[in-house]
């Protein structure tokens, strides 16, 4: 008797396990689109060119080049991609109640970071990008429709202990973020200094190429010149496979020995170069003011 009591006693248990039939196809489809737009926007960062119907000095220009383009080095965009994949694989846990809890999660937290974002765009740099204010509103909708979706009778569920738990770490994460892009550790990049973005363009534009290493400090000091406009630079990786690897094909043909080697309008410069120099050697001609 003691034995069928305790089996008895074990089943609710089981029972209150909510299996969805398949996946969350509303969560799915919004998860891809948000895929599409992040994955778009990454591809354009890392070939540094502009998104479409973006010219130049445009909002979504401002937006896409400020500090806040970037998060430890890696475009914006592409945690956005990652948080949107994550998002499409919960979709397919037929654990019901599981899957609402990571969707809504993540989705929440990513509501957050797209209003801090969209409020340093309007506040802080005076413009609005389109791409960044559709992915606000995919992440809304997937934070909308999940919460929605919250399966009835969930097991050891309350609003008030959930809100609690959730939006307290949220809210850490955000300003934590905030004093990332602040500066106050990790050293996140300024934005771009107009004069420094026109000289690195115009080096890339007049086929100038800037050929270093990985490994070489001196290449991260020239680098560092540039600072947020070092995506910019027509830089060419000379070391792919590190400090005990061949050269690359392109450097060898160019008899690239020393690390950093600029070639300017066909003449050769070693060492690292200031960038008046660079200024001086390619031609280029101010168009503000330097800084």
């Amino acid at each position: 008797m003691a034995n069928d009591r305790s089996k008895k006693g074990k089943q609710p248990t089981t029972a209150n396990v909510i299996k969805r039939d398949g996946p969350n196809w509303p969560l799915f489809g919004l998860a891809l689109l948000g895929m599409a737009l992040s994955g778009y926007l990454t591809f354009t960062a890392w070939q540094g060119s502009r998104v479409a119907f973006c010219t130049e000095g445009a909002g979504c220009d401002v937006v896409l080049n400020s500090q806040w383009s970037t998060l430890f080095g890696i475009p914006t965009s592409f945690w956005g991609f990652l948080t949107y994949a994550l998002l499409a694989a919960v979709a397919w846990n037929k654990n019901a109640a599981d899957q609402w809890r990571w969707a809504w999660v993540i989705s929440f937290f990513g509501l957050l970071y797209s209003f801090y974002l969209t409020s340093i765009s309007f506040f802080e740099l005076k413009a609005a990008c389109p791409y960044c204010l559709t992915s606000l509103g995919l992440m809304a909708a997937i934070f909308v429709v999940t919460t929605f979706q919250r399966p009835k009778n969930m097991p050891k569920f309350s609003w008030g202990p959930w809100l609690a738990k959730t939006v307290g770490v949220a809210a850490v994460m955000i300003v934590a973020l905030h004093t990332y892009y602040a500066g106050y550790w990790g050293g996140a990049a300024g934005p771009e200094d107009p004069w420094v973005r026109g000289l690195a363009e115009h080096l890339s534009k007049t086929d100038a190429k800037f050929y270093g290493a990985s490994w070489c400090p001196h290449c991260a000091e020239q680098k560092h010149l540039f600072g947020s406009s070092v995506k910019r630079v027509p830089y060419v990786e000379c070391s792919p496979g590190g400090p005990q690897a061949p050269s690359a094909p392109v450097c060898n043909e160019k008899n690239i020995t020393n690390y950093p080697t600029w070639i300017i309008n066909g003449q050769r410069y070693t060492g690292v170069q200031p960038l008046d120099a660079l200024a001086q050697l390619s031609r280029f001609k101010d168009q503000g003011s330097k800084p």
